[in-house]
């Protein structure tokens, strides 16, 4: 039997494993069908190693349920950024990683046989130029290192010039507190505050989204493909079907919910010829394929299409390209003027008209009516009549209302009565 090892080197699984902990939690060692019983084993004593204090264990008839317990409120930082500072390596991978890096902090810049020459001088260690040179190429990808050309050699140095200028600028730390805590891949702020041995001690969010950084390294890979306006391959597993599949499309921009924090990829899929949003979750692997030549044009019509859209759906049920949802509430004057205030805040848009005394008409024109139900649902008990063009969703509302009904053993329902 092989010896469990907490350092990884495929982090996709280790994310799903996270995920599943952190979102939905409370199953047991049985209930988790992808993976074999060891893999599962081996993923929770990683978990319970990096985020130790955040695990907690309930005892049931079927086994226990390892769930994280994390209130982003009492936390200076995202401890899930642990889960990305794990990483399987080599006897050479550490040991180059320390001696090269010891060499170059003068400052001074050297070539790969130079190098190799010191690591033998000053540290009696011999290794291969090609293995030198491999390890440099990649540091120089990563920023760690410098590359440059003099001439026909090619030397490499170690900057100091970003940790100088953070610690020169004390008023940089509260900026790199504010950006771990807020911001998409925080994680950058974090490893720069830990590199100047400084900790957040003035930031706290009340509602911070913590699980949302599993998907950072898909986010980079989108925000690259999206700034060199190419095309991408994405690798999708769904969320319920866990089927996995490949899409082509053309990344225009992130949506992120602020009531959820879940983030979605908006793409043209060129096939349908029409635009689509994908969970961030879902979305495996990104890989760039070619150069969008209509990107620019692309983004215009996303932003005159942005105004009709009440989530992240561009589709519906019927054959229009968009539906109407009218709505019609009662709200006593003036003491209840505060629920018409809300229709005109949160109504994204619609058109708010008075029609009678104490009677307000909410219309709004969308791609997907469907979107909108859980906030309409916020108004029942004032809902004097609702219709849409699509009568799918039309009669989804009023089939929840009568589900209600029966739940709570009121009489009446259905359209025409007040909701």
């Amino acid at each position: 039997m092989s010896d469990f090892h907490e350092l990884i080197k495929n982090f996709s699984k280790t994310r799903e494993y996270v995920r599943d902990f952190f979102v939905y939690g409370f199953k047991s060692r049985n209930e988790f069908k992808d993976k074999s019983p060891r893999t599962y084993d081996n993923e929770r004593r990683r978990l319970e190693s990096w985020l130790g204090p955040y695990v907690q264990k309930d005892y049931a008839s079927n086994g226990s349920n390892i769930s994280l317990a994390i209130d982003s409120s009492l936390l200076d930082t995202n401890p899930l950024f642990r889960v990305w500072k794990t990483k399987s390596f080599t006897d050479n991978d550490i040991v180059l990683h320390f001696l090269i890096l010891d060499l170059l902090r003068d400052g001074k810049a050297l070539t790969v046989e130079a190098i190799t020459d010191s690591l033998l001088r000053q540290y009696g260690t011999l290794f291969d130029i090609q293995t030198v040179r491999r390890k440099c190429n990649a540091y120089e990808k990563e920023g760690l290192l410098q590359k440059e050309k003099s001439g026909k050699t090619v030397v490499y140095s170690l900057d100091h010039t970003l940790t100088l200028w953070l610690r020169s600028n004390g008023s940089v730390l509260d900026a790199l507190d504010f950006f771990q805590m807020a911001a998409p891949l925080g994680i950058i702020a974090d490893e720069l505050s830990e590199q100047l041995d400084h900790r957040n001690r003035t930031f706290r969010v009340k509602h911070s989204f913590f699980v949302h950084t599993l998907e950072d390294e898909i986010l980079l890979a989108l925000l690259s493909a999206m700034n060199q306006k190419s095309e991408v391959q994405l690798k999708m597993k769904g969320s319920k079907s866990k089927a996995v599949s490949t899409v082509l499309c053309v990344p225009l921009q992130i949506f992120v919910s602020t009531r959820s924090g879940r983030r979605f990829l908006c793409g043209y899929l060129e096939r349908n010829r029409r635009f689509t949003c994908f969970r961030l979750d879902t979305v495996k692997q990104v890989l760039p394929t070619k150069t969008a030549a209509e990107y620019d044009i692309l983004l215009e019509k996303l932003d005159r299409n942005r105004g009709l859209i009440w989530g992240v759906s561009f589709q519906n049920n019927g054959r229009r390209h968009t539906d109407t949802l009218t709505m019609t509430i009662q709200a006593a004057n003036p003491e209840e003027n505060y629920i018409v205030d809300r229709l005109k805040r949160e109504g994204r848009g619609g058109a708010v008209t008075q029609t009678a005394p104490g009677v307000y008409t909410y219309e709004t024109r969308v791609f997907d009516c469907n979107e909108m139900l859980p906030w309409l649902r916020t108004f029942t008990g004032r809902i004097l009549s609702l219709t849409c063009s699509d009568p799918f969703v039309e009669r989804l509302f009023y089939q929840d209302l009568q589900t209600m009904y029966q739940l709570y053993q009121i009489n009446g329902g259905g359209p025409g009565s007040r909701a």
